[in-house]
């Protein structure tokens, strides 16, 4: 059985842009990054750079207000919206 790589760049010479974009990720949640192989990191510290990396590029948006019933007069409900862009 064969296994596909999909971890690669479709455009070589974005990879500056991508580990400057790491770096910054590392930096938000507090994990010391360094050049190179970082291979003294937990998988704790790895898997939140990587989560960091994927909630900057795809934010989710929430939001909520109250606002008053329709079917109920004098009375408020909370309307809550979550939207999110996939790409």
């Amino acid at each position: 059985m064969s296994s596909k790589n999909s971890n690669k760049l479709n455009i070589p010479e974005a990879r500056d842009a991508m580990d400057k974009f790491k770096m910054e990720a590392a930096n938000e949640v507090g994990v010391n990054l360094k050049q190179g192989y970082n291979g003294d990191l937990t998988s704790r510290q790895a898997g939140s750079v990587g989560g960091q990396m994927v909630k900057n590029v795809s934010p989710m948006r929430k939001t909520s207000f109250w606002r008053n019933d329709r079917t109920a007069p004098g009375h408020t409900v909370e309307a809550r919206y979550i939207a999110c862009l996939i790409v």
